[in-house]
């Protein structure tokens, strides 16, 4: 295999399946809480260490491969969200960003043998409505557990687009992968066809 996605997200894998690319895929060992540690660069900078990590991990593993890393970080009245440890956490977070801009930070990263190739982080505004506490209830209710691995608690190909009143950037950056230029690198070092 030439190409390895270094990550256990559904939504990256279908992403990418959806484009004809011939992948495997494969969980990275990464300690991201302590790339985060201490980290007081940009929210850009941060995503794109983690997608950076990631793909080196596995590249290591896996030198003759282009390894695709990518990671999404939330980002709220100057404040970087994790995802959430339970529901409660959930509900505190979806308060937070009540009636306020969230920002998520998409970062994509290639490396090969050890050593990143490329990298690229992009970010989307998203403009969240005013949610009252029964709706967040029922949100919670329908999209929890599987929101649980989300940073910003939603998934936008479920309900999670009935937490918005707007997005402005692109829509792959917000489902966690900013595909096209990742598609454009992967032309660019003959992984698929131009």
């Amino acid at each position: 295999m030439t190409v390895i996605l270094a990550s256990g997200s559904i939504i990256r894998r279908s992403l990418l399946d959806g484009v004809g690319l011939d992948f495997a895929a494969e969980r990275p060992a990464v300690d991201e809480e302590a790339l985060k540690f201490g980290f007081d660069g940009s929210t850009e900078a941060l995503a794109a260490r983690l997608a950076q990590a990631k793909a080196v991990e596995v590249s290591e593993r896996a030198p003759a491969a282009w390894v695709i890393g990518s990671d999404s970080i939330a980002e709220c009245a100057g404040r970087r969200f994790d995802k959430p440890r339970d529901r409660s956490e959930a509900a505190e977070h979806l308060r937070f960003f009540s009636g306020k801009s969230l920002s998520l930070v998409s970062a994509v990263a290639l490396a090969r043998g050890g050593e990143i190739d490329w990298s690229h982080a992009e970010r989307s505004i998203l403009t969240v409505r005013d949610l009252s506490e029964a709706f967040i209830d029922r949100y919670l209710v329908a999209e929890w557990p599987e929101v649980a691995g989300c940073v910003g608690v939603f998934r936008m190909e479920g309900r999670g687009a009935t937490l918005f009143e707007a997005v402005d950037g692109s829509h792959f950056t917000v489902l966690g992968l900013p595909l096209l230029p990742l598609l454009g690198a992967l032309r660019e070092r003959g992984e698929m066809t131009s």
